[in-house]
């Protein structure tokens, strides 16, 4: 891959990626923003041996996920959602993260890879294909992890 292309990547896919991070993080945006920093450092070093084979935005999502899954292992405990963002007025913040706090609190109750193929699946548009790819598992295992994960949500939802 070429300095040009990945900064377009990084242009197309920065915002998108924070957000899927954030709902991996269950709303953590400090550590969602560790995260993504961290994958763009790692995908800018690793450019290189990146092989044109398949989107780049997956090759960037598989790497988001990897730091994310080894993250949460160092922690073994997810944060709890983050409600105050220092920049933003307190009010219009909690407001905006108590609308999505049934959302992250049942994908916290998810185990990671449920949580990320959901993910991956239902907001970024992934085929299981794609899916099992970045995640490095079969499709069999996502489609079972989507099933579960949308059990789990709808019983975890339904008295939303």
């Amino acid at each position: 891959m070429t300095r040009e292309r990945f900064i377009d990547m990084v242009r197309t896919e920065q915002e998108p990626l924070r957000r899927f991070l954030l709902a991996l993080c269950c709303g953590n945006r400090d550590e969602a923003d560790d995260i993504a920093q961290d994958t763009l450092v790692k995908a800018y070093l690793s450019m290189a041996q990146y092989e044109e084979r398949g989107k780049a935005a997956a090759w960037l999502y598989r790497i988001a996920y990897h730091l994310f899954v080894d993250t949460s292992r160092r922690r073994r405990t997810l944060q709890p959602v983050e409600v105050l963002d220092k920049q933003e007025d307190a009010s219009f913040a909690a407001d905006r993260d108590f609308r999505y706090q049934a959302l992250y609190m049942a994908l916290e109750a998810l185990p990671p890879k449920e949580r990320t193929a959901i993910l991956l699946f239902y907001i970024k548009g992934y085929a299981v294909k794609e899916i099992a790819e970045i995640v490095e598992a079969t499709e069999d295992a996502v489609k079972k992890q989507l099933s579960r994960g949308r059990s789990q949500l709808k019983t975890l939802l339904k008295d939303e």
